[in-house]
């Protein structure tokens, strides 16, 4: 198979059932987005079947690849390996729960080829469309807003799951970058905007998907992120 102009990359960690569904999906979409593509699954020490679900896939689909991690490593540092190890010019990753309505993907994809370094799906600009829990959208507001207001970024939503990149402008980034898992997105863009990036911010359909709680421990976590990345980016100078 030539070179893919663009790899897609699904984190997954003991997500069998959802993987199931977001291959074929994913495959439906990425025709309409690229004419060379490659999925690649970034398996985070699954213990569920995932890892050989990808590999008999890609047995039959060539598209399909898995990197697989014995130990995990944190949804961060998965996607960091899958993105220094893709050959495309352009990677984008989304969530395998597939929360972000997938019409959305090319639009994402046009953005950085137009030449946006990072386009990100947002869930909080005027036109985005969000179903999910009182709980879950005031901690969202509140968190985004501690970012802008902390770390002086432009963007409204910094967690949606669902980004592409120019990858040679990306990779300087992600060697910076110490977040191991979740906080990676965040730190991603704030990181992308400090060196003078363009970022594109799209506005998306988002459902939330089943299971999902926000913990008081996550939102201690996260908070206290966003000040170590403050200390990091105007005190260490990193």
């Amino acid at each position: 198979m030539a070179d893919p102009e663009l790899t897609a990359v699904i984190p997954v960690y003991n997500d069998l059932p959802a993987l199931q569904t977001a291959i074929p999906v994913s495959i439906e979409t990425l025709e309409r987005c690229a004419d060379r593509f490659e999925i690649v699954v970034a398996e985070d020490g699954s213990t569920d079947g995932s890892a050989g679900f990808v590999r008999d896939y890609g047995s039959r689909d060539p598209r399909v690849r898995l990197i697989h991690s014995d130990e995990r490593l944190g949804r961060g540092r998965a996607l960091n390996r899958a993105f220094r190890g893709s050959t495309a010019p352009i990677v984008c990753y989304y969530d395998v729960d597939l929360a972000t309505d997938m019409r959305h993907l090319c639009e994402l994809i046009d953005a950085v080829r137009k030449g946006a370094a990072i386009a990100t799906g947002s869930r909080l600009l005027p036109d985005s469309e969000i179903v999910r829990s009182g709980g879950r959208e005031f901690a969202s507001r509140g968190y985004n807003l501690l970012v802008r207001t902390v770390l002086g970024s432009r963007l409204h939503d910094h967690q949606c799951g669902f980004k592409a990149f120019d990858r040679v402008r990306l990779l300087p980034i992600i060697d910076r970058v110490r977040s191991p898992h979740w906080f990676w997105d965040t730190e991603v863009l704030v990181r992308g905007q400090h060196a003078g990036y363009v970022v594109r911010e799209i506005p998306v359909r988002w459902t939330e998907g089943p299971g999902t709680t926000v913990r008081p421990k996550d939102v201690f976590e996260m908070g206290s992120a966003v000040f170590r990345l403050w200390w990091q980016l105007h005190v260490a100078k990193d």
